[in-house]
C-alpha cells in the first residue's frame, strides 16, 4: 500500500503543478497564447499521470477494482481540469476539418502537445530517480526502461486503438443528451471501459501525443510500427466516427445535414 500512496502523491503533484501553470497562463498570457499554454499544461498533466499509472499497474500488481477506480478517477479529474484543452492531436485535426482552427494554429497546438509529452518523460524520470517507493527504485534499476507494450499483432493493436478512439469519440458526441452534471462521468466511464477492454492488446491509449510520450520509448517495435498503431489507428477511429454519425447516418435517414448540439466535453476542447 505504501507504493500506492506514493504514486497517489505523485499524481496529485502533477495535477497541482499543471493547474498552477494554467492559472499563471490565464493571468499573464492574452488570447491565443493562453490556449497554447493551456494545451501544453493539460497534456503535460495527462502524460505525467499516465506514466505513473502505467508503472504502478505493471509493477505493483494492483487488483482490478483498484486499477479501474484509479483510471476512472484520474480521467474524471482530467476532464474537470482541462477546460478547453483537447490534449489530443486528433482533436486539433478535427477542428481544422470543421473550420474552427487554421492549419497553422493546429500545427502549433500539436507541437505544444508533443512538446509537453516529452517534458512529461523528463518529469517522470526525475520523480522516479528520487526512489520514493519500491516501485520507483526497481524501475530505476532497469534504467527507466519499458518493454513491448503490445499484447497482440500490429494489426490487432491498431484495430484496438481505432476502436477505442471511435467509441470515445462517439461518447463525446452524444454526451450532450445527458444531464450536464453526468456528462464528465459518462465520458470517464466510457474511457475506463475501453481501457479495460483493450488495455491488454495495445494499452488502449488512443491519443497520438500520449502514446509518443508513454509508449514510443518502449522496446519491442520500431517507430514506424508504433506510428501505425498509435497514430494511424486513433486518427482513423475519430474520422470514421464523425463520418458515420454526421454523414452516413443522416444520409441513410434522409437528412441532408445532422444538427448536433456541441457536447460539454467538446466545448471544453475549443480554443478561445
Amino acid at each position: 500500500m505504501a507504493d500506492l500512496y506514493v504514486s497517489l502523491a505523485v499524481l496529485c503533484g502533477a495535477v497541482l503543478l499543471s493547474e498552477a501553470m494554467r492559472h499563471t497562463a490565464a493571468r499573464l498570457l492574452p488570447g491565443v497564447y493562453w490556449s497554447y499554454l493551456l494545451e501544453a499544461a493539460s497534456t503535460f498533466q495527462l502524460c505525467c499521470c499516465t506514466h505513473e499509472l502505467k508503472l504502478l499497474g505493471e509493477t505493483a500488481k494492483l487488483g482490478l477494482p483498484v486499477s479501474l477506480t484509479l483510471t476512472y478517477t484520474m480521467t474524471l479529474i482530467h476532464l474537470l481540469t482541462f477546460r478547453e484543452a483537447t490534449c489530443n492531436p486528433s482533436g486539433a485535426l478535427e477542428s481544422v476539418c470543421r473550420g474552427k482552427r487554421s492549419v497553422r494554429a493546429a500545427v502549433v497546438l500539436i507541437a505544444c502537445q508533443f512538446g509537453a509529452g516529452v517534458a512529461a518523460q523528463f518529469f517522470a524520470a526525475s520523480v522516479w530517480s528520487l526512489g520514493l517507493s519500491d516501485v520507483h527504485i526497481r524501475h530505476q534499476r532497469f534504467g527507466f526502461r519499458c518493454f513491448d507494450p503490445l499484447g497482440g499483432t500490429l494489426l490487432e493493436a491498431a484495430a484496438v486503438e481505432l476502436g477505442c478512439a471511435f467509441l470515445v469519440q462517439a461518447a463525446a458526441m452524444h454526451a450532450h443528451k445527458l444531464d450536464e452534471k453526468l456528462r464528465a462521468h459518462f465520458i470517464a466511464a466510457a474511457i475506463t471501459a475501453v481501457v479495460y477492454a483493450g488495455g491488454s492488446i495495445s494499452g488502449a491509449v488512443f491519443n497520438p501525443a500520449l502514446a509518443f510520450s508513454v509508449m514510443f520509448p518502449c522496446s519491442g517495435h520500431t517507430y514506424p510500427e508504433y506510428c501505425f498503431v498509435y497514430w494511424l489507428g486513433p486518427v482513423l477511429g475519430v474520422a470514421s466516427c464523425i463520418l458515420l454519425f454526421e454523414k452516413i447516418i443522416p444520409f441513410l435517414s434522409g437528412k441532408s445535414t445532422l444538427t448536433l448540439d456541441v457536447p460539454a466535453v467538446q466545448k471544453q476542447k475549443k480554443t478561445q
